[in-house]
């Protein structure tokens, strides 16, 4: 890694270093994440805690600060250019990526986190604790993890569960993976982000742990949309069928708080009621089931569900790339307007 001046401004200051939390990826879950982890550590610090953000998309880091010190005037927030820059700054990092490719750049490649590690004195790089929200292979995360462990420093996958919804309310589950001294260190910030913090053993836990319960998911969220049609289509009301559904034992998340028909859940606001925006978008589900096949296929447990909901998630997005983006309840959407299933 090549030092800059910026860089080597950030490792001077040890002290502002361990008083300092980095976060890295302000998507849909990450902006709303990172919001909750500063105010609430802002004021636990009595203001004094510094912070620092980076995007691939540096205007949106800036947005975010703008934002930030707009709410909490007075409040210490930097914009980092690299993960290297963030990991120097902060003795905490947190990231929040799309996927596999991205952690390994964030983490792995040339001005990021593990070479900036390697770059700090052993007893800094030992104080520094590494919190991956990411949803990635397993495989990945592990091999990314045993990198940081080879530096001193500490590292848990902590993938969430609760949508936009839950990081913006700070009701997110977060599932740990990694040694159980790295988990104590990383729980006080995750209590600032969620309400539920689920250790699941070792590196790589967490991520199993999400995957399985997304698996659920993604089946869950077709088989509701499909319910919901098949009602309307023989003359239910979609609130009382919806009703009917959550009272009963066909209850779920995908029905009682995603349910993708508009005014089926009267006093709440489902994605659908903003033509399917601000949820979690179509194409990371498609990843999430894709992630789930491919442990599935690694470990020779047969997924028929999965597998035909991973080919349902890839036609949406093929067929109809607006919804890639949307959130991934649109899979109503797209049932109601194509003559599904097609032939293999």
């Amino acid at each position: 890694m090549r030092p800059t001046p910026r860089l080597l401004r950030a490792v001077a200051s040890a002290a502002q270093r361990q008083n300092s939390v980095s976060f890295i990826g302000l998507g849909r879950m990450g902006s709303e994440m990172a919001y909750n982890l500063f105010s609430r550590t802002l004021v636990e610090s009595n203001g004094t805690a510094r912070f620092v953000v980076c995007d691939a998309r540096e205007a949106t880091s800036q947005a975010f600060v703008n934002n930030f010190v707009a709410q909490f005037p007075g409040a210490h927030v930097q914009v980092a250019t690299t993960p290297a820059e963030a990991l120097l700054a902060s003795r905490t990092v947190i990231t929040m990526l799309p996927s596999s490719p991205h952690v390994r750049n964030v983490y792995v490649e040339e001005e990021g986190i593990v070479p900036a590690l390697r770059s700090l004195p052993p007893d800094v790089a030992q104080s520094t604790l590494c919190i991956d929200s990411t949803t990635l292979d397993v495989d990945v995360a592990r091999a990314v993890a045993a990198e940081v462990q080879k530096t001193g420093a500490s590292v848990v996958d902590a993938p969430v569960s609760g949508g936009v919804a839950g990081a913006k309310a700070a009701t997110l589950s977060f599932l740990v993976g990694g040694p159980e001294h790295a988990y104590k260190l990383a729980r006080p910030h995750l209590l600032h982000m969620g309400k539920n913090i689920i250790y699941c053993g070792d590196s790589g836990a967490g991520l199993v742990a999400k995957i399985c319960n997304n698996l659920i998911l993604g089946v869950q969220q077709i088989v509701v949309a499909e319910a919901m049609l098949l009602g309307q289509k023989l003359g239910l009301n979609p609130a009382i069928l919806a009703s009917v559904i959550n009272s009963s034992t066909g209850a779920c998340w995908s029905s009682s708080v995603n349910n993708p028909v508009p005014s089926a859940l009267p006093g709440k606001s489902p994605p659908c009621e903003r033509d399917y925006e601000g949820g979690f978008a179509t194409s990371l589900m498609l990843k999430d089931m894709g992630l789930a096949t491919h442990l599935a296929e690694s470990t020779g447990i047969p997924l028929p569900l999965g597998h035909a909901a991973e080919k349902i998630y890839a036609d949406v997005v093929s067929e109809d790339p607006e919804l890639a983006n949307k959130d991934f309840s649109s899979v109503y959407r797209y049932l109601r307007v194509s003559a599904y299933p097609k032939p293999m």
